[in-house]
């Protein structure tokens, strides 16, 4: 009989636990799957498949090798065609095979399997009494699931993965209530920057073609701020901590800067000849690319820290950060550059 996760999950939850039901449902044992083969240590390969024979299963990718209520290892199907019928599975299991407990999140656990190469990932508890397998046709429909609700909270508009999947075909009303929010923020840093460039006016109309340069070092900021943000909530979301990516991130974002600095100069110097500007555009672009590598880090790593979804620390909020910064930065080494 199959037993599945969410309902071990939901077995015994008090009424009213609807929030903390949610959570539960979004966990490795909500996904973990008993209908699936087991084998004793000290039964023989022959034995496994000969009980395998006649027998409907959910998934027979991988067989549990389980010692009583305890995970002893497992074995892919594979590997327990090609062995001797004689061995025993003690002999051909993996005896040290990667498992998930039973509360870590759906997204860690599918993250942890693809890593390993596993069809199956094995759920245990903390005293490795096992709950289930996750069978490979769970992991790739959770690895779809957590791909659409990051693409839908990267946009900032929705949190659910059911609201992901209507958002292509849901009505106009309900497309106005989920974006406008995120817009009318852009739409208050928009005045911002003009009130910014506003302030710059006497600069811009000594040298005109400093307004020239805007548009696209705003675009290489942000181009370099949506590689990092994707990055870093990716790393988030699977247990990576910021720790491990702020480094490798701050000092890449200064070396895009600086090969991008370094291929504007020449080349808007022999457009335009005039190299003042020139250099106000490069050393501009410098800080701008690593300005935005910054943010792109610092917003996810802050809503994390503070219990919110780090996706929402990017997107249309995080845009708004670097467009405002890339736009003062140039204004300003312009204004100190540029005669």
């Amino acid at each position: 009989m199959r037993t599945d996760g969410a309902a071990m999950v939901r077995r015994g939850m008090p009424v009213g636990r609807r929030k903390d039901a949610a959570a539960l449902l979004t966990t490795a044992a909500a996904h973990a799957c008993r209908d699936v083969p087991t084998a004793a240590p000290s039964d023989t390969v022959e034995q496994v498949l000969t009980g395998m024979q006649g027998r409907r299963f959910a998934s027979v990718a991988v067989v549990a090798v389980c010692d009583g209520p305890r995970l002893e290892g497992i074995i892919t199907l594979e590997n327990l065609l090609a062995a001797d019928p004689r061995c025993r599975v003690a002999a051909v299991m993996d005896a040290d095979p990667p498992t998930v407990a039973g509360h870590q999140d759906q997204e860690q656990a599918v993250w942890k399997a693809l890593r390993h190469n596993e069809a199956g990932l094995a759920v245990v508890d903390a005293d490795r009494r096992w709950l289930g397998v996750i069978p490979p046709q769970r992991l790739l429909s959770v690895l779809l699931e957590e791909h659409d609700e990051d693409i839908a909270r990267l946009s900032g508009y929705l949190t659910s993965t059911a609201g992901a999947r209507k958002a292509s075909t849901e009505p106009i009303g309900r497309r106005l209530w989920h974006r406008l929010p995120w817009l009318l923020v852009g739409l208050a840093g928009a005045m911002l920057a003009a009130g910014m460039v506003d302030a710059f006016q006497a600069q811009l109309e000594r040298q005109v073609l400093v307004a020239f340069f805007i548009p696209g070092i705003v675009y290489l900021a942000d181009a370099v701020g949506t590689q990092t943000e994707s990055l870093v909530i990716r790393g988030l979301s699977v247990g990576v901590g910021i720790e491990k990516i702020l480094w490798r991130e701050a000092v890449t974002g200064l070396m895009i800067g600086c090969l991008i600095a370094a291929v504007t100069y020449p080349v808007t110097l022999l457009i335009w000849h005039d190299a003042s500007v020139s250099l106000a555009v490069s050393l501009s672009l410098l800080a701008a690319c690593s300005a935005a590598a910054v943010v792109a880090m610092v917003l996810p790593w802050s809503f994390a820290k503070f219990g919110i979804d780090p996706a929402f620390g990017s997107g249309p909020l995080a845009t708004i950060v670097q467009d405002l910064l890339s736009i003062l930065v140039y204004l300003a080494v312009s204004t100190a550059v540029v005669a």
